[in-house]
C-alpha cells in the first residue's frame, strides 16, 4: 500500500495523533527552544499528508486558497465513504458481522415530505435520500434588535465627541428555534405535475420532517447572501443557540389513518419514461456557486437545470428559484445520478470522453473513459488525473478497476438501517468563520470536552471562556442517549 496516498492510512494516523495524547505533551528538555514562552513549531505535527490525499484530485481543494468548510466536510465524507467501501478485508466490523458502517453513517438522516394536492386534497409522502448536514436559512424577518436607551441623546454625544463613525453597529438576533420553524413550516409549490391527474399541473402544500435522528447532527447556517455587486457577503446576525435542543416534535409519522393518499405510480409509467437525461454537473462550476454562499443541493439543482456547467445561467436560475421550498433538498434518487449513469454502459458521458480524446490527443478512449468515470464526469479533473499518472497510466487504471470491483462487491453491506433515537441533542462543537466572505478569512473550531469549551485555532489549543456560539457557521450536536456510549460497530 502506498501509505502517503492511502486515505484510510492517513485518516488513521491523524485520528491516532489526535486521541493518543502523544503529541500534546511538553517540549522535551533536551530540545532547543527558540521561544521559551511557547512550544517550538518544529515539535508540532501538521496534517499536510491528510490534506493532500483529500484534495489532490479536487479542482478547488488541491489549492491553498480559502474554501468553504461545509463544502469541504461533505466532500471529506464522500471520500471516506468510497475508501471504506472499497477497503475489503482491511475494515471489519467489531461485532463480526459483514456490514460496513461508513463514517457518514454517524451523521446520516432522512427527511419525509408530506405533499397535499390542492386539486383533490390527496396526500403523497416522499422520503429523501440520506443527508449528512442540515442546512438552515436564517429568517431575518424574525430578527430582533436590542433596545437602545435614549438613542437621540447617544447620537448627540457621539456627534459632539466626533465619534459618530465609531458608534458600534447593532447586530440583530435570530433564535435557533426560528430557523428550525422556517425549515419545517408548510410552504406552497406552484405548477407541480401530478401523474394521478393525467400529468396535469396543480399547486401543493408541503412540509418536511425527520425520518430518523442521527447520532451526530451537523447544522449549517446559511450566513452568506449575494450582494448588489453579485459577490457573496456575510449576513451580520447573531444566532441564539441553546445548549440543549429537542427535535422530537419534528419527527415524521408517515401516512395516518383516515388520510387519502395519491395512488402509487406504476413502474415505467408517468413522465419517468419521457424525462430527458440529466447533464453531468461540472465540479468547478459547483465550487464557484458554493463560494457565493449557496448550498450544495441548491447549486446542483441550478446546474442540472441549465446544462451542468454554465455558472452565469445557473446563478440566474438560483435568483429565480432560491425561494422554492425544495431548493435545498437533495436531488431525488433515480433522478440526476441515475440518468447520468444511463448515458452509457460505462456510466460516463461519451460526449465528454470523445471531446477529451480529441483535445488531449495522447490518450486512448478507454484511458479517458476510466479517468472521467473516476472523476465523476468532471472533464478538467479527468485531464489532471491523466497527466498526473502518465508514468504508469495502465497500472493506475488497473488499480481504479480493482477498487471499483471491491466497492461494488461490498455495496450490499451498506444497506444498514440508519441510526435512530430520541430527538434530544446537546451542543458539543462549532465552527466559526472570521472574514467577510467564503473566499477569505479564517476558520476556528470549538469542542466541548468534560463540560468545558476548548478552542482549536491551527496549532493553538486552549480553554475558551467565551466561545462565539452566536456567530458560528456550523454547529455539531450529539444525541443525548449516545453520550458516553460509542457505536459498538466501529
Amino acid at each position: 500500500t502506498n501509505a502517503s496516498n492511502d486515505l484510510l492510512c492517513q485518516a488513521t494516523k491523524l485520528s491516532s495523533a489526535l486521541t493518543s495524547g502523544l503529541f500534546c505533551g511538553p517540549v522535551p528538555d533536551s530540545a532547543e527552544v527558540s521561544d521559551s514562552s511557547s512550544s517550538d513549531p518544529k515539535h508540532r505535527v501538521a496534517p499536510r499528508m491528510f490534506k493532500h490525499v483529500i484534495g489532490h484530485d479536487h479542482v478547488d481543494f488541491k489549492t491553498g486558497q480559502q474554501q468553504d468548510a461545509a463544502q469541504y466536510f461533505q466532500y471529506l465524507l464522500e471520500k471516506l465513504d468510497r475508501a471504506e467501501l472499497g477497503a475489503g478485508e482491511r475494515l471489519k466490523s467489531k461485532d463480526g458481522s459483514d456490514s460496513v458502517l461508513t463514517t457518514s453513517h454517524l451523521f446520516s438522516y432522512k427527511t419525509e415530505s408530506r405533499l397535499v394536492c390542492e386539486t383533490d386534497q390527496l396526500i403523497k409522502y416522499k422520503e429523501s435520500p440520506a443527508e449528512t448536514m442540515l442546512s438552515l436559512r436564517i429568517p431575518m424577518s424574525k430578527a430582533t434588535t436590542p433596545d437602545v436607551e435614549m438613542p437621540d441623546l447617544k447620537k448627540q454625544k457621539s456627534e459632539e465627541s466626533g465619534e459618530e463613525d465609531k458608534e458600534k453597529k447593532v447586530v440583530p438576533t435570530v433564535t435557533f428555534e426560528a430557523c428550525l420553524e422556517e425549515w419545517s413550516a408548510s410552504t406552497t409549490i406552484d405548477d407541480l405535475r401530478w401523474p394521478h391527474l393525467q400529468n396535469s399541473i396543480s399547486s401543493a402544500t408541503t412540509r418536511s420532517r425527520f425520518v430518523n435522528f442521527p447520532r451526530y447532527l451537523l447544522v449549517h447556517m446559511q450566513r452568506y447572501e449575494i450582494g448588489d455587486d453579485w459577490q457573496p457577503r456575510k449576513i451580520e446576525v447573531n444566532i441564539d443557540v441553546p445548549e440543549e435542543i429537542s427535535l422530537q416534535e419534528l419527527k415524521g409519522t408517515g401516512p395516518q389513518e383516515g388520510e387519502k393518499l395519491v395512488p402509487e405510480e406504476t413502474e415505467g409509467g408517468g413522465e419517468a419514461t419521457s424525462a430527458p437525461a440529466a447533464p453531468t454537473i461540472d465540479e468547478g462550476a459547483l465550487g464557484q456557486l458554493m463560494d457565493m454562499g449557496f448550498t450544495m443541493n441548491g447549486c446542483k439543482r441550478a446546474l442540472t437545470a441549465v446544462g451542468g456547467s454554465n455558472v452565469e445561467a445557473a446563478m440566474n436560475w438560483v435568483f429565480e428559484h432560491s425561494t422554492d421550498p425544495d431548493f435545498n433538498d437533495p436531488l431525488p434518487e433515480g433522478g440526476a445520478g441515475a440518468q447520468e449513469s444511463a448515458s452509457s454502459d460505462s456510466g460516463v458521458d461519451e460526449g465528454v470522453v470523445m471531446s477529451l480524446v480529441e483535445n488531449l490527443g495522447c490518450f486512448t478512449v478507454d484511458q479517458v473513459r476510466a479517468a472521467v468515470k473516476h472523476c465523476a464526469g468532471a472533464a478538467d479533473r479527468a485531464a489532471d488525473w491523466l497527466f498526473s499518472h502518465m508514468d504508469d497510466l495502465d497500472g493506475a487504471i488497473a488499480a481504479l478497476e480493482s477498487s471499483a470491483t471491491a466497492s461494488a462487491s461490498s455495496e450490499p453491506k451498506t444497506k444498514t438501517p440508519l441510526e435512530d433515537g430520541e430527538g434530544k441533542y446537546s451542543l458539543v462543537g462549532l465552527v466559526s468563520h472570521i472574514g467577510k466572505n467564503t473566499g477569505s478569512g479564517h476558520y476556528v473550531a470549538h469542542l466541548k470536552k468534560d463540560g468545558k469549551w476548548v478552542i482549536f485555532n491551527d496549532e493553538k489549543v486552549a480553554l475558551s471562556k467565551d466561545p462565539p456560539v452566536q456567530h458560528a457557521y456550523m454547529y455539531l450536536f450529539q444525541r443525548n442517549d449516545t453520550a458516553g456510549s460509542p457505536h459498538p460497530a466501529y
